[in-house]
């Protein structure tokens, strides 16, 4: 995926989840939007070097948008809008060698019960695939954790995949690791133990369960790897 051209900034602090306060090159101090509504603890300390991109609608209260954030270990994708775009082209082109024989995808599709998911992927002699996306940043000491805060939510899309692939059909979640410094990854038990008992129940039913990382530049993120997943 290639970014929008970007502005350097340093970041003087996040507020209220969806603003960003931040410090131009040039001195100027303005407030970007913050397309992220996680805790982002792993990925907002102050002082860092962040990267932005620019609107040019003049209806837009905030023309800024945070887009990454220089890490020291790297460079950390922190716009949740970017995650499924990135997930959907990296199975496109291949870089997700278990659903290479997908080739149709239905992006916000509605099951039976109303919950809505992320994608349903249809191919040549392949079984529907439903499949839900998670954005991941929290990364500590190598460990990528989902999520960075309880999540209502994300139980929910985790308890519909259940049920679906109770009932025959294939389902999956994909956790896509915007960060290059992780070497496996598993459930934040520790913030949201809900959380990982429904992912420990997803994988005993069969639900796929698959986490790659990406490479990262300030003009460009692409699907990496598949990195090792944790048993819930």
């Amino acid at each position: 995926m290639e970014l929008p051209p970007l502005t350097a900034a340093t970041l003087l602090g996040r507020r209220k989840r969806f603003l960003a306060d931040v410090r131009l090159d040039d001195g100027t101090e303005c407030t970007a939007h913050c397309p992220n509504t996680g805790s982002m603890r792993a990925c907002s300390e102050p002082g860092r070097r962040v990267y932005l991109s620019q609107h040019d609608n003049p209806k837009r209260k905030y023309p800024y948008t945070w887009e990454l954030i220089d890490m020291g270990s790297g460079l950390v994708g922190i716009n949740t809008q970017r995650t499924n775009k990135l997930v959907r082209e990296g199975i496109e082109t291949g870089r997700v060698p278990s659903l290479a024989g997908y080739t149709d995808c239905r992006p916000e599709v509605r099951t039976e019960d109303g919950t809505r998911l992320d994608f349903l992927w249809n191919g040549p002699d392949q079984p529907p695939l439903y499949m839900e996306v998670k954005n991941c940043t929290l990364v500590e000491q190598g460990r990528a954790a989902f999520p960075d805060a309880v999540t209502s939510r994300g139980q929910k899309h985790l308890v519909e995949l259940i049920r679906l692939r109770r009932e025959g059909a294939a389902a999956a979640i994909f956790f896509l690791v915007q960060r290059t410094d992780a070497t496996w990854f598993e459930a934040a038990r520790e913030i949201d133990p809900a959380y990982a008992r429904l992912l420990h129940e997803a994988q005993e039913a069969g639900v796929a369960i698959l986490a790659f990382d990406v490479h990262i530049q300030i003009s460009r993120i692409t699907l990496a790897n598949a990195i090792p997943i944790l048993t819930p």
